[in-house]
């Protein structure tokens, strides 16, 4: 069964915000065990409200949950049991962080030389390695948010990008040594970066400088490589996105849309001739196009093969019909007892997706049970619960 893919497969990660927690998500929705470390009263994230309030629930379901004060010896010597006992330690803190604490990579692997360590950065070793970097700042630094906005404007992206996606490269890479230990018996030391993560979404406009010798513009000011490639005002007020990728598309176009008079001139028949027309063929199809509503336009649109798109908004991806038949949501038990849904990954195994009902765990749910399945005594958890040094 696909949840099952990564069964035996234990992750101890030292994680906060998004990027760390990130690789664990994936992780553990492929079925690895994934064991959270907090600190004493809970990771901080759990508690960011506005744009943040999101980021726990979303990258941290599936997940045992374990507390431990890190300045502690006795907290720290658990840390060190628990990555002995670990195939991969995942962490996001800054850099030299884990180093001070005696849980860098040099050090958990020479106690367990299978152990693959994954640190997310937000830059790989170099000039600006000690630089702190967020999401935003990567972003800006990166040219997607100047991609982003129209010119003189950047602007970040709608969701936390670069996060989640540095958050998979780490998890590629953590596969690729996985797949070497198979071989060789040999862990690994794994780094992703924002800064580097942005740069690699970029390349393609870096590509398009070496290719072409001008520079990309920002995307609401870009040549777009269609002509009909955009958003189109409806007759009730709403808006959908329509795109003619082809010159056999722009031949269905024309037929769907009684547009007998473009199709007969031929020169308009090939797609760079069309991107060449766009200044007068552009306000022709809106034209075309804003006697329809949204509605209408849709289900003309539909069964098309014309790519197509309402305008839609998170919040109505709760509703959304293809989400709910085809496993796109999973349950999800919020920290305050209510029930919601939340996006799954978005690959299918064997036909399946991989989600599964999840119930966020409460700071130290799993602290007993963590403990135990380390070997320790119930005497000597309940000294350490004591102690104060793991809750």
């Amino acid at each position: 069964m696909s949840d099952a893919l990564l069964a035996g497969l234990r992750i101890v990660e030292f994680t906060h915000m998004v990027m760390g927690p990130a690789v664990g998500a994936i992780l553990a929705e492929l079925g690895a065990e994934v064991v959270k470390v907090e600190a004493m009263g809970g990771d901080a994230t759990r508690r960011l409200m506005g744009s943040g309030a999101g980021y726990f629930p979303m990258y941290n379901r599936g997940k045992g949950s374990i507390c431990l004060d890190l300045k502690s010896a006795d907290g720290l010597g658990v840390a060190r049991r628990l990555a002995a006992s670990a195939d991969v330690v995942v962490e996001n803190f800054r850099p030299g962080a884990m180093d001070r604490l005696g849980l860098g990579a040099d050090s958990l692997r020479a106690e367990n030389p299978r152990l693959i360590y994954c640190s997310e950065k937000g830059f790989l070793p170099g000039p600006y390695e000690d630089r702190t970097a967020l999401d935003e700042v990567a972003q800006m630094m990166g040219g997607l948010a100047y991609m982003t906005g129209p010119p003189g404007r950047p602007l970040r992206a709608g969701a936390s990008v670069i996060d989640v996606t540095g958050g998979m490269f780490g998890v590629i890479g953590i596969l690729a040594a996985l797949e070497r230990r198979h071989r060789t018996g040999e862990g690994a030391t794994i780094q992703a970066g924002l800064f580097e993560t942005t740069a690699y979404l970029v390349g393609q406009h870096m590509a398009q400088m070496a290719v072409t010798g001008t520079p990309a513009a920002p995307m609401p000011a870009r040549v777009s490589a269609w002509a009909i490639y955009d958003v189109f005002e409806t007759a009730d007020d709403d808006q959908v996105f329509v795109g003619v990728v082809t010159d056999a598309l722009w031949a269905k176009f024309c037929r769907l849309f009684g547009l007998d008079d473009l199709w007969a001139d031929e020169g308009l028949r090939a797609n760079n001739a069309r991107v060449k027309a766009r200044p007068e063929l552009l306000p022709r199809v809106r034209a075309e196009l804003k006697r329809f509503t949204k509605a209408e336009l849709m289900a003309r649109l539909d069964g098309s093969g014309l790519p197509f798109a309402p305008i839609g908004k998170p919040e109505e991806l709760f509703d959304d019909p293809h989400l709910l038949a085809s496993g796109g949501l999973s349950p999800v038990t919020l920290a305050d007892g209510r029930e919601t849904a939340l996006p799954v990954l978005p690959i299918a195994v064997d036909g399946g997706r991989t989600g599964a009902a999840a119930t966020l765990p409460e700071p130290g749910a799993d602290t007993r049970a963590i403990l135990a399945a380390l070997g320790l005594a119930a005497d000597e958890i309940d000294g350490l619960l004591a102690s104060g040094a793991v809750g």
